[in-house]
């Protein structure tokens, strides 16, 4: 049981690590791409963002890549 447990925390902790890294790519950068008025928000409005933005970052990225704007 300590191993479940264990694996399962150290998956956790990776989809963590890649939701961070990946949120600050797309607050700072990716965001305006999918919309473009976000280029007028303020950085502490975009760090209010990054913690649902870590939580969905699989559903992101997709939409981030679909994306026609450049």
């Amino acid at each position: 049981m300590e191993t479940v447990i264990n694996v399962f925390l150290a998956v956790l902790g990776i989809y963590f690590a890649i939701g961070l890294l990946f949120g600050f790519y797309f607050l700072f950068i990716g965001a305006t791409k999918i919309d473009p008025l976000m280029q007028d928000t303020k950085k502490k409005v975009r760090l209010l963002l990054l913690p649902g933005v870590i939580a969905t970052w699989p559903f992101l990225i997709g939409r981030l890549f679909k994306s026609k704007t450049v």
